[in-house]
């Protein structure tokens, strides 16, 4: 899947108001904690890695990350091309 679909498609879930861009950075936060904690507790409490959760878990942080974007008019694809961009620059000896 391309990730500029991707975001067109999940955007259709989105319910927009006038604080529509708080909702989605306090939801990036809250996502992006569930996965702290499960790799912390796996890390260092010696809990099993539930994968099927990091799994959901990960697809809401994207779904928050892609919404961002798509707010911001920047496509999904130019986000994950100047990240890619940036770790070339800052590990140049390693061929991406």
């Amino acid at each position: 899947m391309e990730l500029n679909d991707y975001q067109q498609q999940a955007n259709k879930t989105l319910a927009g108001n006038e604080h529509v861009l708080t909702n989605l950075t306090l939801g990036l936060a809250s996502d992006g904690g569930k996965v702290v904690d499960l790799v912390k507790k796996y890390t260092f409490q010696g809990y099993d890695l539930d994968r099927a959760e990091l799994k959901r878990d990960l697809g809401d942080v994207l779904w928050y990350l892609s919404q961002i974007a798509l707010w911001a008019d920047i496509p999904f694809d130019e986000v994950a091309q100047a990240n890619l961009t940036k770790l070339k620059k800052k590990y140049p000896n390693i061929k991406l």
